[in-house]
């Protein structure tokens, strides 16, 4: 990809899935890596501490430069800290890549308070604050740059049992295109990615369960789910100077799963 080589990435939640696969992708484009995680490893388990490691040389093998940075970005302060460290190590923030995410399923009437405020603050709120600690320094140095929301088919399909995900979600869309049209004439691109089914550890249950798997992929008119992969060459792209002139909009990696896969097949005459 154009324009890529040499910029520096701050991608949150970029230890597994879809965000380690994003790391690896523009480590290979020429890109440094700030790899954000939410544990301290000294204090975690040693399994942890192994795939922080990995995390690092998978992108240092592209010949790039990595970073761990630690921080939890429900908490304001460690954002902060996060994007002035990548500053102080690499000189600057060139695109932001806001990955973090959760979820809880529950009843909607059964959700707690604590726990929807926790999807939010995760999900939305903290997607917001890195968004807006990189614009600040983008905008204090006079530069363009490049912020990728991962959001979900769930921006606009509701998904029952999942409701502080789903608005989670929703709201992103509205952030992606806010931050779009305020920061547009300062060479400020701002757009999103939205996975549908996607094979990633979070996923394990149903991937492994050729009965759940199916029933997944029968959704889905392209009859598979995507890969890390496939959500991370987006991205790739999206980064780029060949999208140079693309803001503000959300793609849909779904294998058209929002296309309304039960229509496939005309109801009446």
């Amino acid at each position: 990809m154009i324009g890529l080589k040499g910029k520096n990435a701050l991608i949150t939640g970029a230890t597994s899935g879809i965000g380690q696969a994003i790391a690896i992708r523009l480590a290979q484009e020429g890109c440094n890596i700030a790899i954000n995680y939410r544990k301290d490893p000294e204090g975690g388990a040693e399994t942890e501490e192994m795939a922080l490691q990995k995390a690092c040389q998978n992108v240092e093998n592209c010949g790039v430069k990595s970073l761990l940075v630690q921080g939890d970005v429900s908490q304001e302060s460690d954002i902060v800290e996060m994007v002035n460290t990548v500053v102080e190590e690499f000189g600057s923030v060139d695109i932001l890549v806001n990955n973090a995410g959760i979820q809880a399923d529950s009843p909607s009437h059964e959700v707690t308070t604590a726990d929807f405020d926790r999807v939010i603050a995760v999900n939305l709120r903290g997607a917001y604050l890195c968004a807006r600690e990189t614009i600040k320094h983008l905008l204090s140095l006079n530069r363009p740059g490049v912020i990728i929301n991962i959001s979900s088919v769930h921006e606009i399909i509701p998904r029952p049992m999942y409701i502080s995900y789903s608005i989670s979600k929703g709201g992103m869309e509205n952030l992606t295109k806010t931050l779009a049209l305020e920061y547009a004439s300062r060479g400020i691109r701002v757009n999103a990615i939205a996975p549908g089914a996607t094979m990633t550890p979070i996923n394990q249950d149903w991937i492994d369960d050729p009965e759940k798997k199916a029933m997944v992929e029968s959704h889905i008119p392209m009859g598979r789910a995507g890969s890390s992969e496939e959500m991370a060459a987006a991205v790739a792209f999206l980064a780029s100077d060949e999208a140079a002139y693309i803001t503000g909009q959300t793609l849909f990696i779904d294998g058209g799963l929002t296309l309304y896969a039960d229509f496939r097949e005309t109801w009446s005459a």
